[in-house]
Parts: C-alpha cells; sequence; structure tokens
C-alpha cells in the first residue's frame, strides 16, 4: 500500500469523521438526548467513541490496500468505481449524523442507516473481489451499519410522538 494513497483515504474518512462529529457531539450531551427513549440493548454512551474510530481506520486502511491492488492490476475502471463507491459511502456516514442528530429527523435517518449498510456492504464486497481475505476486517462496518440501522429504527418507534 502506497503511503499517499492511505493519506487520501485517511484524509476522506477524517473529514467524514469530522463533519459527524460537529453534527453529533453538542446533542449527544444534551438533554434532548438523555431524554430519548432508547431500547435496552443501546450500547452506552462510551462504545461509540472507541467503535468508530476503529471502523473509520479500517475503512482508510482497507479502501487504501484496495485502491491500490486494483490499480497494480490494472483495474483502471473498477478503482475508479471502488473510489466512487467510498465517496458515497462516507457522505452517506456523515449524512446520517446530521439528519438524525442535527435535524432530529429519525424515520429519514432510519432510510439513510439502511442506504449506509448497503452502501458499507457494497464496498465490502468490493474490497474482498479485488483482495480476498486481506480486506475482511472490513466485513465489521457492515454489520456494524446494520446494528446501528435497527438500533435507529427502534429508537423511530420509540420516539415517533417526539
Amino acid at each position: 500500500m502506497r503511503l499517499a494513497t492511505l493519506l487520501g483515504t485517511g484524509a476522506a474518512v477524517a473529514v467524514t469523521a469530522v463533519t459527524g462529529a460537529v453534527a453529533t457531539t453538542p446533542e449527544v450531551e444534551s438533554d434532548w438526548y438523555e431524554q430519548l427513549r432508547k431500547p435496552p440493548y443501546q450500547p452506552p454512551r462510551q462504545v461509540f467513541p472507541v467503535v468508530w474510530p476503529a471502523l473509520y481506520a479500517d475503512v482508510a486502511v482497507v479502501s487504501a490496500s484496495t485502491i491500490d491492488r486494483l490499480n497494480a492490476q490494472g483495474e483502471h475502471k473498477k478503482r475508479a468505481a471502488y473510489q466512487a463507491a467510498l465517496l458515497i459511502n462516507l457522505a452517506l456516514n456523515a449524512g446520517w449524523s446530521w439528519l438524525f442528530f442535527n435535524r432530529r429527523r429519525f424515520g429519514s435517518s432510519t432510510l439513510l442507516s439502511a442506504a449506509l449498510t448497503a452502501s458499507s456492504a457494497d464496498l465490502t464486497r468490493r474490497a474482498v473481489a479485488a483482495q480476498g481475505g486481506r480486506a475482511l476486517p472490513l466485513v465489521l462496518y457492515p454489520l456494524w451499519c446494520a446494528f446501528a440501522t435497527v438500533l435507529c429504527g427502534h429508537i423511530a418507534i420509540l420516539n415517533r410522538r417526539r
């Protein structure tokens, strides 16, 4: 994996993380969020600042490796398609934070989360197709997004009258 590629995917992921954090942090610390009804399987607040950076690092590293592998194989169209899929995925990721926390649109954010899950699964499929088992750590990303979709939908149901 080339350092320049890793710096590029790392920068894209960092922009996503910062954009999401700007929408999330003030709201998570507010009375509004505390008063939301949440399902019993809602992870403790301390889990999210551990899980998301690990997933973001995984996305950056596996994506850089995948992009370089596709480039080395002369698969320039597949490389460009992967890069486009990555950018769409990161936009969906950042968008969810704004829709849920900033706009407080639970139903819409559940639909966006489902789209993010599908996008994450597609990104993982592309990475595994390009580099096999070396991309398997990326499987954790769509799994977490699927869990988040269920959680978001359940929060939407529990708080539909708010």
